[in-house]
């Protein structure tokens, strides 16, 4: 092992001749990475707003339960395979480049969203229909477990000195971005569009139209620089051969408490967003444009949220803003439930939404810079994908599966708060546990 490996491997952050960035090299990174990452996200996330419709399409059953069951069981089907694309992308990113995984990405993500919104119904060709659903969504899941790492370690390795939070923050903000376009094309759709045109083919209307922005943001892609801290890595000779195997025998701590600390995140955000609005519809019997107004209401609080507390956690440190956000789910998550299960109504969505959105947008802010600081430039890419999308199929992939089943198990309606308290114990344990050490792997402080 050559002397500047070991000291990487020690956990010493290798000097980095760091080149000057011009304001356009910054913005068409930014942009690269923001609409790629909207895009794949957007593609992802839409299903959960269709739960419903898709599920009446693909798996017909005399209980509508039952098919939002079986439907949400094909949506954290999706989330299965992110830990596989976070390692395979992950590794391939830590070897050959951020920017030539992150053109991989969106190519199978636009690949299997074109898919999905061409896939006949049950009726049409049968068993055949959920079994290509349940296919595309595996693709989806695996390209997504390797979008977030690699749109992560981008954006925080490009940052100016002093910034790497709030930078972090702008790949969170473009996913609440794709949560606000997903829940606002669901509610124009349910709006224009009858019940009955909505589930025989409205429903499709935003995978395709999500497939249309993959050209733009694979020319983007193509057209950008590689990071910095990559590029003084692989001038350095400091590129791994095995970065999986490295991440694993090195890091696993590290990859541990990315997974704790990452478990509060994916339940509230899932939680907040995609189970809600259908909960609310299907369980509490609000109507569909109602729930959707105040859940879009909500989203927009939440992107208001995210670069404020990105560019504070520069200013005052991560880990309180962490703490914060954990401790707040904790203590708030059964009222906000109990509240919107009692009164449902558009104030009481818009409640719990808004609150969730400020939650969840105080962790989107800091957690991305804070993830990336636990781990070495070397493997970052691999280490932090793997334990959070861990994290994000354990916990977040099947929130809205694991939520509706204890609903209908109870027969309580606001049983899914006492899912987001269990969530955020744990992270809070992870995080009064854990060594932070923000500048150990960087040097531009």
């Amino acid at each position: 092992m050559s002397k500047p490996e070991a000291m990487t491997l020690a956990g010493a952050a290798p000097a980095m001749d760091r080149p000057q960035l011009s304001g356009r090299d910054l913005r068409r990174a930014l942009g690269s990475v923001m609409i790629g990452n909207w895009f794949e996200l957007f593609d992802f996330i839409i299903y959960g707003y269709f739960a419903a419709q898709i599920g009446k399409a693909m798996f017909p059953a005399a209980d509508p339960l039952t098919s939002v069951l079986a439907s949400f069981a094909t949506y954290g089907v999706g989330f299965v395979m992110r830990p596989v694309g976070a390692i395979v992308i992950g590794s391939y990113g830590d070897r050959y480049g951020r920017k030539a995984a992150l053109v991989l990405t969106m190519l199978i993500m636009a690949a299997a969203t074109a898919m999905t919104g061409l896939i006949p119904s049950y009726a049409a060709i049968g068993v055949a229909a959920p079994l290509a659903l349940v296919a595309c969504r595996l693709l989806q899941g695996f390209a997504t477990g390797g979008e977030w790492g690699g749109a992560t370690a981008f954006l925080v390795e490009f940052a100016p000195p002093g910034r790497r939070g709030f930078f972090g923050s702008l790949q969170q903000l473009s996913t609440s971005l794709a949560i606000v376009s997903a829940i606002g094309l669901a509610l124009l759709l349910n709006l224009i569009l009858s019940e009955a045109d909505l589930q025989a083919w409205g429903w499709r209307i935003p995978f395709l139209l999500g497939f249309l922005v993959a050209p733009l943001g694979f020319w983007l892609r193509a057209h950008v620089a590689e990071t910095p801290a990559y590029m003084s890595e692989a001038r350095a000779h400091e590129v791994p051969r095995a970065p999986l195997r490295e991440a694993f025998v090195h890091h696993s701590g590290a990859i541990a408490r990315v997974l704790g600390v990452t478990t509060i995140w994916t339940i509230g955000s899932y939680i907040f967003t995609t189970f809600l609005a259908t909960h609310a519809t299907q369980t509490l019997g609000a109507p569909a444009p109602v729930v959707l107004t105040g859940t879009l209401a909500g989203a927009i609080v939440n992107i208001a949220t995210i670069p404020l507390f990105g560019w504070l956690s520069d200013k005052v440190g991560r880990k309180p803003l962490l703490i914060l956000s954990a401790l707040g789910c904790l203590v708030l998550a059964w009222p906000l439930f109990a509240l919107v299960s009692a009164y449902p109504g558009l104030w009481t969505v818009l409640a719990v939404t808004a609150t969730g959105g400020v939650l969840t947008g105080i962790f989107s802010g800091a957690a991305p810079a804070f993830l990336c600081e636990l781990l070495p430039t070397r493997v970052r890419y691999t280490a932090m994908s793997a334990g959070y999308n861990a994290a994000v199929m354990l916990f977040g992939g099947f929130a809205p599966f694991i939520s509706t089943l204890l609903v209908r198990e109870t027969g309580y309606a606001a049983a899914p708060g006492f899912y987001v308290m269990a969530g955020a114990a744990l992270t809070l344990v992870t995080l009064l546990t854990l060594r932070y050490e923000p500048d150990r792997y960087f040097q531009d402080a």
